[in-house]
């Protein structure tokens, strides 16, 4: 049974305005895309419904905020990537990262230039991360190896560069080539 005051009144339906204080609410919290915003948008007025005058426009609204600088997902991408190399994560999971965010590929060119630069910094992130190989206090047995080089693809990172890390003894420096 629930009490009168205590239940919570409905939001009332968007309209312009509110659909705009959303959007400037959302992308001043959150660094997204273009594609994101017009997902949150339309989850949004299928939630709460719509009350406007005009018909609904949330791509001419989305591509407002990106004339204005609000969104930019080339930058956005290139921030991924960025976080991604320090994170330790690789070039796969990059690339999967911004097609769910609905990064176009031309936007995403730039950063991933900075990942295929990175691949080494990356790896040797995760290593050091995960203690792996050089970054181990010692040797691992040949199962947790085996353990330790699917985190690594998992990770994202080519089966070459991830068996280097991996076997290497602890302590010892691994150059990229």
């Amino acid at each position: 049974m629930t009490n009168a005051r205590s239940a919570k009144k409905p939001p009332p339906p968007l309209n312009d305005e509110r659909l705009r204080g959303l959007a400037l609410h959302y992308v001043g919290k959150y660094a997204t895309t273009q594609a994101k915003l017009g997902a949150y948008l339309t989850r949004k007025i299928r939630e709460r419904g719509w009350d406007g005058e005009r018909r609904i426009d949330i791509a001419a609204l989305v591509g407002q905020f990106a004339e204005l600088g609000y969104i930019n997902d080339a930058q956005f991408a290139e921030a991924r990537s960025r976080s991604f190399v320090r994170r330790g994560y690789g070039e796969r999971r990059l690339n999967e990262d911004l097609r769910a965010g609905g990064v176009s590929e031309s936007d995403a060119v730039p950063a991933k230039e900075h990942m295929a630069e990175s691949t080494f910094a990356a790896a040797e992130n995760f290593a050091r991360r995960k203690k792996i190989g050089p970054f181990a206090s010692e040797a691992a047995p040949p199962e947790r190896r085996q353990k330790q080089l699917q985190a690594f693809l998992r990770a994202g990172h080519g089966f070459e560069i991830s068996k280097k890390f991996v076997n290497a003894q602890p302590g010892h420096e691994i150059y990229s080539e």
